[in-house]
Order: structure tokens, then sequence, then C-alpha cells
């Protein structure tokens, strides 16, 4: 099977990548590369740039890893050819004491991606279940990336997910403060199982906070859905977020398989109020 075929797409239906739309504030729709751990990055960025997409978020742990910068620059090179911009490098760094040593090698490895931003994780326990001086560590250890993020000119962004002190808008909001740095501020999805105006009315209260959103269609539970099934949800955050210049990026889409990209692509676009992607 050809790569284009892997991607849902033919020979007469490619979409050419559109501009990413009027005005500096615009959402930039991308990819999150996890989403095909399986593919060669190449593949991913191609499936991509097919689909009308604009940007992709490369993780740490299969396709661009911070120990490998040969891999890391082949990343930049397929991510540069198909036309696209790398908005952020996905981490799997949580701030923890023994991490600290490793994490200069991940800011080295953003920099090579020309990533504006590292996607952390806010410790490995939940907030209810984390005690003070944990979290007081995880703030540190937060706060000391941030300080390197800055020397090589990047942002931080955090993980909102279960599991994390970053697992509910109260929490997340704490954190920041107690981090205290200019340069961190957090990712948003809508948590799991939560009706579509709780999860909104926690995104209104994250404001400027957030800077992307992990964009997918998960009900009950994780169970993965087309992101039409959601839409009505998505079409309302984005506009939340209209005019903030965020990226809104595509993650685990149903089955993992790259033929419906173009399908969740079109779903996206039309949820961001953008027309659809033109012939060539």
């Amino acid at each position: 099977m050809t790569e284009k075929k892997r991607c849902g797409m033919t020979d007469d239906d490619t979409p050419a990548r559109p501009p990413a739309g009027t005005g500096s504030g615009a959402t930039t729709l991308g990819l999150c590369s996890v989403t095909f751990r399986r593919l060669p990055a190449a593949e991913v960025a191609g499936c991509a740039a097919r689909a009308g997409l604009e940007a992709v978020e490369w993780g740490a742990d299969v396709h661009a890893p911070p120990g490998e910068p040969a891999t890391v620059r082949a990343v930049r090179e397929a991510t540069d050819r198909h036309g696209l911009v790398c908005c952020s490098y996905g981490s799997y760094f949580r701030a923890s004491p023994g991490e600290a040593a490793g994490f200069p090698a991940v800011a080295r490895a953003a920099v090579l991606l020309g990533a504006p931003r590292i996607r952390v994780w806010a410790g490995g326990t939940g907030s209810a279940a984390t005690a003070p001086d944990a979290r007081r560590t995880t703030a540190a250890g937060l706060r000391e990336a941030a300080r390197i993020a800055a020397d090589h000119g990047l942002e931080l962004a955090t993980e909102f997910h279960t599991g994390t002190l970053t697992d509910t808008v109260a929490s997340t909001v704490r954190l920041l403060d107690e981090v205290g740095a200019d340069n961190v501020r957090t990712y948003w999805q809508p948590p799991l199982d939560t009706p579509d105006e709780e999860a909104l009315a926690g995104l209104a209260e994250l404001g400027d906070r957030v800077t992307a959103m992990h964009v997918f269609s998960w009900w009950p539970g994780n169970s993965r859905l087309p992101l039409a099934a959601r839409e009505d949800l998505w079409s309302a955050a984005l506009r939340r977020v209209n005019g903030r210049g965020i990226e809104a990026l595509l993650e685990f889409v149903p089955g993992d398989d790259p033929a419906v990209l173009a399908r969740e692509a079109a779903t996206l676009r039309r949820a961001a109020g953008r027309p659809a992607a033109p012939r060539p």
C-alpha cells in the first residue's frame, strides 16, 4: 500500500496544504505524532500535510528521542520538506528529582526541531493523592525546567491529564501560580466523561493560560469516536480560543488508523470555521 493510500487519499483527492488563516491570532491546526507511533516520522509528516494540516507536535518517545540528535534533525528535515511547522516537542519529563539532569538534552532537541514549546507532565500522581512536600518538589522541578527552557528561548506547557497535578482546573491554576514562571502555560483537553458545558467552563476558567489543545472525541471513557461525534464541543471550544494564536492538535484517532486522518482533519477545519482545504 502506498503512503498516500494509508493516509486515506488518492492522487485525485489530495488537498493542498492551505494557509494557516488570516491574522496573527489564527488557530493553527495540527497533529500529535504519537497518534501514529508505528509510522516513520517522514510518513507522519506526509499524512499531516496531505490532510491539510499545518503543524506537528513531535513526540519524544518514538519519533524524536532527545538522545538521538541525528534522528531529531531528520525529523526537522521531513517537517520542513512537507511545508509544516513543529509547534511543540512532546516530552515525557515529569519534573521528578531524578530527571533534572536530563532536561537540557530535551531543550536542545526542541531547538533542533524548531519547536517553540516543550510539553511536560506535572508529576506522576493526581492532585488529590499528592502530599504537600511532593507537590512542592514537582513545582520546583518545573520551575528549574522553565529556567532552562527560557535559556533556550522556549516555553513549557503542562499536559492537562489525570494522574498528574494538572488533573483539574483548580489544581492546574494553583500549580502554575506555584511555579511562577512567565514561560509556563498549559494544554487543555476535555476531561473524560465530562459533559460539554462543564468541560467548556473549565476551558474558560483557564483562559489565557491555555497555549494548545489536544483534540479527540472520546465517549464514554476512552472509547474513540469520529471527531464529528463531538463536533459541537469542539466548535464551541475553538470559538472560545479564536484569536489567541494557539494550536488545536488532533490526537488518537479511531483505531490509530492513518486512513481516517483526512476525515478527522476536515471535521477539525469545519469546527474551527475554516474553509475546506483547496484542491491543488
